[in-house]
């Protein structure tokens, strides 16, 4: 915020890595689900693959960030990490909420 990335980005570059963020995030939930499937984890397990597989980006990415670029750079590098952590609470509140009612409705 304090380097103004949001001004310095068009709606098109913004959008753009939404696109690519939510993409990411959407083949890692895949991959975690589908190897779930083919491993014959519990629905229970499942879950757990799922919310945790795609986690810590945010928490351990910022640090990174701070370390490996100059502080010129390192607010265009955590930016995308801020969109894919903001898309990852959406859609992950949206599977919990999916495997919640699953679960209510085999009990």
């Amino acid at each position: 915020m304090v380097e103004g990335i949001w001004l310095q980005l068009s709606a098109r570059n913004i959008a753009t890595l939404i696109a690519v963020d939510t993409g990411l995030l959407l083949a890692v939930l895949t991959l975690t689900l589908m190897t779930g499937k083919i491993f014959g984890f519990s629905s229970k397990d499942e879950v757990s693959l799922i919310l945790c597989g795609s986690k810590k980006s945010l928490a351990s990415g910022v640090p990174m960030a701070n370390v490996l670029f100059p502080a010129s750079t390192a607010g265009f590098v955590i930016l995308p990490l801020i969109l894919y952590h903001q898309i990852q609470l959406f859609l992950c509140t949206l599977i919990a909420r999916h495997y919640h009612n699953k679960h209510l409705a085999d009990v």
